[in-house]
């Protein structure tokens, strides 16, 4: 089996990474290697710090230099820039509180003695980032006398787990939704109608509120439709993950979207172009490159000192256009595979109608550019187009192929399309069921199983005919 090499693994590990980490490493690959600078590579840079040696006439290569005619173990060019009078300093970051934090301050606030604090720090250890308890107080129990050698009853762990309840936010601590509801209902106004009715339908009858058997709630409770919809509404505005308001520090999902590819249109032109910040100008430091050339041209009289530099600074060289050319690399895989793209789904990015799309996969676009389908995968993965019409993920536009009554083939994006249009527009007190839903399809000259709808439905993150309908 052949096995790749630490440059090949690095190069494979740049391709799948999007423009935001690209920029991270980028800089990190700039401290790391003071041979790599950005900026374009320019003849007419001078560098007054090392004179080229005028006294030899011969034409002299950098490759000349890159030769290892002198080998020194990588280990002994290792440096710290670090000296012992150095001290070493740390930006500052202000991190909001955590969710945890958050809960363990307000246990602070409680009066508790030290049996209790050990109970009620362990209990919130076990609140998951959600705000739920998802652990029997029972098993709570048995992991405090064997791990902590604490022994607790279940009755004293539910006096410390009514405390946690009544913490912020409103839910937290429960071990169902049921209960995360019913704790947050039991902090409003109980003297309005409406929140006593919702409440009263949470605590006895959530299992038909769940499965929206409506007509059932109204006749066990005695109340009209209309108290209904007003105790809905009031369910509604609750919060089914109260631990979900908080961010942890390191959490990355808010950041922006940025784009790798550009769509332009230009009179019916398309033609893509790599964001800049895909493609930046990197070169191998000038500094560098004459210092090279002054150490190799004392070939005779190089000291050992001068051969441990000389390796150094080969190494530094040799790093610093490896990466250059990892990056150019990049940048032309990344324009061939979207090139590809485009062509393929041509109609789609000329109109931005999803109906235009066509079946397309990974396979597809490995024999358009002559790639491996893996390495089409990795270019795949997080990348972004910017269009006229919006910013869409290129893993989207690859799609298995459904067959319509003609014999030709179309997308399963454009049959989930046809999907959401259909049960957009429906009638919500009866709602269209899955089969139902291929008679549409079928009507549309697509032929589908209607187990196939009922996958791309709940891929589609759309519940059932019964679930989605309203009084």
């Amino acid at each position: 089996m052949q096995k790749l090499s630490p440059k090949q693994i690095q190069l494979i590990r740049l391709l799948e990474v999007p423009i935001m980490q690209l920029n991270q490493r980028i800089k990190s690959e700039i401290e790391e290697n003071p041979a790599l600078e950005e900026g374009r590579d320019s003849t007419n840079d001078s560098d007054d710090d090392f004179p080229e040696d005028t006294s030899e006439q011969e034409e002299i290569s950098i490759d000349d230099y890159l030769e290892n005619d002198d080998y020194v173990p990588s280990y002994k060019t290792r440096t710290n820039n670090y000296s012992l009078d150095d001290e070493p300093r740390e930006t500052p970051i202000t991190l909001g509180q955590s969710f945890h934090e958050s809960l363990m301050s307000q246990l602070g606030l409680q009066i508790l003695n030290e049996h209790q604090q050990k109970l009620a720090e362990y209990i919130i250890g076990n609140i998951d980032e959600d705000g739920y308890l998802c652990r029997d107080l029972e098993n709570i129990a048995d992991d405090l006398a064997f791990s902590q050698n604490i022994t607790a009853t279940k009755e004293e762990l539910q006096q410390i787990l009514d405390i946690i309840q009544q913490f912020d936010p409103a839910g937290v601590g429960a071990r169902t939704l049921q209960e995360c509801l019913v704790l947050q209902l039991k902090r409003r106004d109980q003297q309005q109608q409406t929140v006593r009715n919702a409440t009263l339908m949470m605590e006895n009858y959530f299992n038909e509120f769940s499965r929206k058997h409506f007509d059932k709630i109204v006749a066990r409770m005695g109340i009209t439709e209309e108290d209904l919809r007003a105790a809905m509404t009031e369910i509604l505005k609750l919060n089914p993950k109260p631990g979900g308001g908080y961010t942890t520090p390191q959490d990355r999902t808010a950041q922006p979207i940025v784009p790798d590819f550009i769509l332009n249109n230009d009179d019916g032109n398309l033609s893509i172009t790599l964001n800049e910040r895909n493609a930046p100008d990197l070169r191998v430091s000038k500094a560098y490159t004459n210092m090279l050339e002054t150490l190799a041209r004392k070939k005779d009289k190089r000291t050992s000192q001068d051969r441990v530099a000389l390796t150094f600074v080969k190494q530094k060289i040799e790093a610093a256009q490896w990466f250059i050319d990892a990056i150019k690399q990049r940048q032309d895989t990344l324009l061939r595979t979207m090139n590809a793209i485009l062509k393929h789904q041509y109609e789609y990015f000329a109109t931005g109608d999803e109906k235009m799309l066509q079946p397309m996969i990974l396979e597809d676009i490995a024999k358009a550019t002559s790639l491996n389908p893996s390495t089409i995968s990795r270019v795949a993965s997080s990348k972004y187009i910017q269009t006229e019409f919006g910013i869409f993920a290129l893993k989207s536009f690859f799609s298995e192929s459904i067959l319509t009554t003609d014999g030709k083939r179309v997308s399963a994006r454009r049959v989930k399309s046809i999907l959401e249009d259909a049960i957009g527009n429906e009638d919500k007190q009866n709602p269209l069921t899955d089969g139902e839903l291929t008679e549409v399809l079928q009507k549309e000259e697509i032929l589908i199983a209607r187990r196939t709808v009922a996958k791309y439905r709940e891929q589609l993150g759309i519940p059932v005919a019964r679930m989605r309908k309203e009084i």
